[in-house]
């Protein structure tokens, strides 16, 4: 029983969401995160599970909205029968049929030389969807309609929670059946070729021919998300196909841990939040981010799952509850070093790019004139105050951390030696 709670609660989480959230904008926000999901997990299982960067993946995921548009095009103009419910799975069929074709060339090398293979495809494909206005509408892009044919049962996808429901369905069966590749043999010696290749190919196996049937795999998922997108945004243009989408899905399977099943689904939460509410809030909000993505690299490789991880090990063993007092002394030090960065950094932003509104401006509901020095002394001074206060506390509780890790350690060894 203990194996099917995650996925009943995973499973009610999905249903009672809009429930909850029942707003406009809140049920827009919740189908990008279940298209963010399966567009992540689907990147997750070439980065995380096979080991390869890829820096063109979003090519696969834009493809297959391209292809669904259109499909959905047809299905409005009676030229084809299809249920609008299966239009995602033509955008699958169409990432499919791409990475296979583009995946053969890509995956024949690995390593560096495979990211930038992966960079030029996805330069190439921009390119094109610029040179083919046929195809892809250039600069416009192509829009259709969802709401074809007579409504099933009252469905007619008009509404956005029905849309909803219908990406929570293809989120929970994809992920369901990501995960389930991971136990498989393939999954295994995908692991196997991510980290010691050499060994794989010695043993039997061509790596080449591995990487490539993930490589596919990965493409009918993003396909998937692609056809997804289409039916909730009801446009495709030369975005979905470009570098920074690419670039999005890398940096937050990443900050949400590459290395465990859940840490993608983490990160697409994590950017959907970042791109629809963060960027509403500031205008720096790219720089906020790249220094998140700095941070994590340098003090949590792992990203957020591998530090939940960890903490689950501390509570499991009886060693969580002593370090909280430290947890709630670093958190209110980096709230302070947040508030002072920040009034600096957005008093930057606004006199380089708010001028003409004045040198006055509020930050947190404080006011700041980023012509007066008391403005920029207040902000540095609590910055350097928070700094200081957090390294303290970091280096105190390093020493905490170290000593409960060794304490279970030495745990371990007793009970194995006990056995």
């Amino acid at each position: 029983m203990r194996r099917w709670i995650p996925w009943l609660a995973y499973a009610a989480l999905l249903i009672a969401a809009p429930l909850v959230w029942t707003s406009g904008l809140a049920l827009t926000m919740l189908s990008q995160v279940g298209i963010a999901i399966v567009a992540c997990l689907a990147y997750n299982v070439i980065f995380g599970q096979g080991g390869m960067l890829s820096f063109g993946h979003a090519v696969y995921s834009g493809l297959g909205a391209y292809l669904a548009i259109h499909t959905l095009n047809m299905v409005g103009d009676g030229r084809i029968a299809l249920p609008v419910s299966l239009v995602p799975l033509v955008g699958g069929l169409a990432g499919l049929f791409f990475a296979a074709l583009l995946g053969y060339v890509t995956t024949r090398k690995a390593g560096t030389t495979f990211a930038m293979i992966t960079l030029g495809v996805g330069e190439l494909v921009w390119s094109m969807s610029l040179m083919l206005p046929e195809f892809f509408g250039g600069e416009a892009g192509v829009t259709t309609d969802r709401v074809v044919g007579d409504p099933v049962l009252g469905i007619s996808y008009g509404p956005q929670v029905q849309v909803y429901y219908l990406i929570a369905v293809y989120c929970f069966v994809s992920t369901a059946a990501m995960y389930a590749l991971t136990r498989t043999p393939l999954g295994r010696i995908l692991n196997a070729v991510r980290d010691n290749p050499e060994r794989v190919e010695f043993i039997g196996y061509r790596t080449q021919m591995v990487r490539y049937v993930a490589f596919v795999i990965s493409g009918f998922f993003m396909g998937i998300a692609g056809g997804l997108g289409t039916l909730n945004f009801e446009i495709a243009t030369a975005e979905v196909v470009g570098a920074a989408r690419s670039g999005a899905y890398l940096l937050f399977t990443f900050l949400g841990g590459a290395g465990f099943f859940f840490g993608p689904i983490i990160g697409a939460v994590l950017m959907v939040v970042a791109l629809a509410l963060l960027s509403e809030l500031t205008q720096a909000w790219l720089l906020y981010l790249g220094l998140v993505f700095l941070f994590m690299v340098m003090y949590a490789p792992g990203g957020i799952a591998s530090l939940i991880m960890m903490n689950l090990r501390m509570h499991a063993c009886g060693k969580l509850a002593p370090l909280l007092g430290h947890y709630l002394g670093l958190l209110l030090a980096a709230l302070l070093v947040l508030a002072g960065a920040g009034a600096m950094i957005e008093m930057v932003y606004h006199g380089q790019l708010n001028a003409a509104l004045g040198p006055e401006m509020r930050f947190m509901g404080v006011a700041l004139d980023i012509g007066s020095a008391r403005s920029w002394a207040a902000a540095a001074a609590v910055l350097a105050v928070g700094a200081a206060l957090f390294e303290l506390l970091r280096r105190r509780f390093a020493r905490r951390w170290g000593q409960a890790q060794q304490e279970i350690e030495a745990a371990l060894r007793a009970r194995e030696g006990a056995a």
